[in-house]
């Protein structure tokens, strides 16, 4: 790897991890305070800019926001100084910082910030703090709109750390067109036995996550394991003795007998089973990029336990993609291997596809919003910048490294070793029940793993579609587990069933049973949308649903490679035991 590249992946890192300071306050040490977004409550999805409402700032010199990683650039955080002084252990008595007079257009404004039920967040020393811009008061018949003017700060402290901060709004004004409305704060510091360590856990909501619902969703995705692991065992394990004790007798038979014998079921397709399937540069390449999100989910999931990364704006995001970038190599190596086995000669192009699959279909839909977003003046469109820091990560680090993997997969682990010779015509495949078809596998074949992770879904979904902090990443760790072992167990099923019905098309129909997965969470996603969010509009709608596919095509890639991982596992031992010539 080159310096560059080097360089690109260190300070990637560093973004993610990178801190304003240490958190340390002598007495009278200023003490910043950040506004950062405003937007409708009922979408938390929806920011803009603080100072988009023609809200008006104390202090007329500005202070640069330190620096901004790639996960905050991506998630619309736009921290702006708010000009409003404090001072560590100083308390402020109600101080009126300014006053804004309303012309017709800021009256506008304000009211359907109102109407709408916006809320504004701030951040003080990394804690977030959240207020509402108004309220709305029905009088006579009539609507009134009020602004809360007044912000009190209770600030506690621990030594010479901040640990707690808490908004209190006071002191309303109607909105009516030539108003002139002051703007007053106050600060109070206060001690705190909270630790410093401590001082997130009131923003997290145990009651919400460890519901009892929550607990009944993993004991039943547990005891789904069981039956299904069990189903296996039992099941499948008794049938193939029964053909191993066939086929056993067989190989006694002479010639005339065998030729004669009751052949049938999985042995008869041994001499294609193992031959490569449709579209193998897009398989391979699907497959290789499974591999990699596999990885980097449980990176990810290590992570956030370990580090508690949703304490820090952005950091989790922007260690998926320092993952997902340093972890390219696993892309290549099983793509790579796997597009070598198949025989495939055009193994440049293959690795192109690999290594840009998903970083297009990311960028893709990013852009896609990203216009939208730029329509509607909105904090979540991209800046160019990050854009162009997007791009070189796929073509200085990405690529490269995928480029790595795929020359190692093809040198180490490219030659085929299958435990049966591939005939050199495909041999025709017989008419089949209507249920045995692979597009009823695949349509099916997603109904257990989804019903294992369904729970969990509307979990995730409202930490991200609403006010809630997921945290509980050791449920998320858990619930991965068992997706895996659901998706493995019900596409070995799913894959015996297909062979046995003399069909050898099991590649693809094992991958898209287990991605079929997908298709369920996206069709969740819809109700989710109809009946437990109030979004609306154009902004809300594409963003929503075009990340939600984005989720879901995610999903069914991981699933679909697990999928397959387990079926070939399975193809594999069951025809090397048999020892079919």
């Amino acid at each position: 790897m080159s310096r560059l590249h080097v360089l690109l992946v260190f300070c990637l890192f560093w973004g993610a991890n990178a801190d304003e300071h240490n958190h340390i306050y002598e007495d009278n040490d200023e003490v910043v305070l950040w506004m950062n977004t405003v937007g409708p409550y009922h979408n938390r999805q929806e920011t803009y800019g603080y100072f988009t409402l023609p809200f008006c700032s104390g202090r007329k010199d500005s202070i640069s926001h330190y620096h901004e990683t790639i996960g905050e650039a991506l998630q619309g955080v736009e921290l702006e100084f708010s000009g409003l002084k404090m001072e560590f252990k100083a308390d402020i008595s109600r101080t009126t910082y300014c006053e804004l007079e309303l012309n017709e257009e800021k009256y506008k404004q304000f009211v359907y910030a109102v109407k709408n039920q916006y809320w504004y967040q701030m951040y003080i020393d990394d804690l977030p703090v959240w207020g509402i811009v108004g309220e709305v008061e029905e009088k006579d018949g009539a609507m009134n709109y009020y602004i809360w003017t007044h912000k009190k700060f209770d600030v506690g402290y621990n030594g010479k750390q901040i640990v707690d901060v808490n908004l209190t709004k006071e002191v309303k004004h109607k909105l009516t067109p030539d108003a002139v409305i002051p703007f007053t704060y106050e600060v109070n510091w206060k001690p705190s036995s909270t630790k410093y360590e401590d001082r997130f856990d009131k923003y997290l909501d145990p009651n919400f996550f460890q519901h009892r619902i929550h607990w009944f969703s993993i004991f039943n995705s547990f005891m789904m394991v069981i039956f299904l692991v069990g189903l296996v065992s039992m099941i499948l394990m008794r049938t193939l003795r029964k053909d191993y004790a066939r086929y056993s007798k067989d190989e006694e038979m002479d010639d005339m007998e065998r030729d004669l014998g009751d052949e049938y079921g999985w042995k008869q397709v041994h001499g294609d089973v193992f031959r490569p399937p449709s579209h193998p540069l897009l398989f391979s390449a699907l497959i290789g990029t499974g591999y990699q999100v596999t990885v980097v989910t449980l990176c990810v999931i290590i992570f956030a336990i370990l580090g508690e990364l949703y304490t820090e704006r952005g950091s989790l995001l922007s260690t998926a993609i320092f993952v997902y970038a340093a972890s390219s190599p696993v892309n290549g190596y099983f793509g790579g291997s796997l597009y070598a086995r198949f025989g495939g000669r055009t193994w440049i192009r293959q690795m192109l596809i690999a290594a840009s699959l998903l970083p297009v279909l990311v960028c893709g839909t990013a852009f896609f919003i990203n216009f939208i977003a730029i329509y509607y003046h909105a904090s979540r469109a991209i800046p160019f910048g990050t854009m162009v820091a997007v791009t070189c990560i796929c073509l200085f680090v990405i690529l490269p490294l995928t480029l790595v993997g795929t020359v190692l997969g093809r040198n180490l682990n490219g030659q085929p070793d299958y435990p049966c010779r591939i005939n050199a015509v495909p041999r025709p495949i017989p008419e089949k029940k209507w249920f045995m078809e692979p597009l009823v596998i695949v349509s099916l074949g997603g109904v257990l793993p989804f019903g294992s992770i369904f729970i969990e879904m509307y979990f995730i979904f409202t930490s991200f579609w609403a006010y809630k902090i997921y945290y509980v990443y050791g449920f998320m760790l858990l619930v991965f587990l068992i997706l895996t072992v659901v998706t493995v167990c019900v596409t070995i099923v799913c894959t015996y069933f297909l062979l046995n019905a003399e069909d050898y098309r099991w590649q693809w129909t094992s991958f898209m049973a287990a991605a079929s997965t997908s298709g369920y969470v996206y069709l969740y996603s819809f109700y989710y949308f109809f009946f437990k969010t109030k979004m609306y509009g154009l902004f809300q709608t594409a963003f929503y649903f075009g990340y939600m596919a984005l989720f879901s095509a995610m999903l069914g890639i991981l699933c679909g490679t697990v999928g397959y991982m387990g079926t070939s596992v399975f193809v594999r031992k069951i025809y090397s035991t048999v020892k079919i010539d």
